[in-house]
């Protein structure tokens, strides 16, 4: 059974949850008093909407693209919903859709005309963030009641952020990796020519992998500003970083349609652990983002070692 344990591939699959769990460990020694209800509630709160970002990159990567626009995305969806669905829900909610429909375009757009995708969303983070400004020059607007309440939900046992967590990373792992539909939108990552020639359209799974980047760019928005209480146009412009962080951290790569929802959701978690185990340590905030890099790095110097012992084995 420990050999087993200890072959290459169960390490591999075991690196982010050994990650988030040293992680943890570490915090709750700094800070003993984290490890209950209300700790584990308000460190894993911002968690949420970081996963969310997370799962949306991890679609546009499994189709080996590339989303350079996804925090600027994120804060367009987080002005719309503090302003236009706080007050008019109707026209917030059809701006919204209009979002995901866009990102389902631009998915289009890149297969169709062979355009680099990283050159493609680099450009339109200048103009997701410029609809933005137009919608909240500056910061302020309110979340949506139910959004509030859904985001501040305190049940019995368990934190809410620990059930959005699981439940968002098994859906998605079920319907992504476990499913026939799942198997065809991972294959136009891994080998696009069999797909198509199995008669599936790569142009609609594009489209398909970009509107449900697109949809869960729209919710981290919206837990954003549920958690927030507003919002303003460079709220989440970080989160292009964490999400393509989070999904590599968690297992997934740059091509080959390989990815790990549940690994993508966990390396979520353990970036937004990482600012505040370096908070508890009293680590200068210029230093911080260096330090969680350095985190990041350290995780994949060790997958690196063991794809190589892999290699050799």
């Amino acid at each position: 059974m420990i050999a087993r344990l200890l072959t290459p591939h169960s390490l591999r699959t075991l690196l982010p949850a050994v990650s988030l769990a040293a992680l943890l460990a570490a915090i709750f020694y700094l800070q003993p008093r984290t490890m209950s209800y209300f700790g584990l509630n308000l460190l894993l709160n911002l968690a949420v909407p970081i996963a969310l970002a997370t799962v949306a990159q991890m679609f546009i990567l499994c189709v080996n693209d590339l989303d350079l626009s996804l925090g600027a995305f994120i804060s367009l969806t987080a002005c719309i919903t503090a302003t236009w669905l706080h007050d008019t829900p109707l026209l917030g909610a059809l701006a919204l859709a209009g979002c995901v429909l866009a990102y389902a375009g631009l998915g289009a757009l890149i297969h169709l005309r062979n355009l680099p995708s990283i050159v493609v969303t680099l450009g339109m983070s200048f103009v997701w963030m410029g609809i933005a400004v137009l919608i909240l020059p500056t910061p302020g607007g309110k979340a949506p009641d139910w959004i509030r309440s859904l985001m501040t939900l305190k049940p019995a046992l368990i934190p809410f952020p620990i059930i959005a967590l699981v439940v968002l990373g098994g859906i998605v792992q079920i319907a992504l990796m476990r499913s026939a539909p799942g198997v065809v939108l991972r294959g136009a990552g891994g080998n696009p020519q069999s797909v198509a020639r199995a008669g599936w359209s790569i142009l609609r799974v594009k489209m398909i992998m970009f509107g449900l980047a697109g949809l869960f760019g729209v919710l981290a928005g919206m837990a954003l500003v549920g958690l927030t209480t507003s919002a303003d146009a460079n709220i989440a412009l970080r989160y292009t970083l964490l999400s393509i962080a989070g999904v590599i951290l968690g297992g997934g790569e740059f091509t080959g349609g390989r990815i790990s929802p549940i690994g993508a959701v966990i390396g979520a978690v353990t970036l937004a652990l990482a600012g505040s185990f370096l908070s508890f340590l009293r680590l200068n905030p210029d230093w911080q983002i260096g330090a969680q890099g350095a985190i990041l790095i350290l995780v994949l110097a060790l997958r690196v070692i063991i794809n190589r012992t892999a290699a050799k084995s």
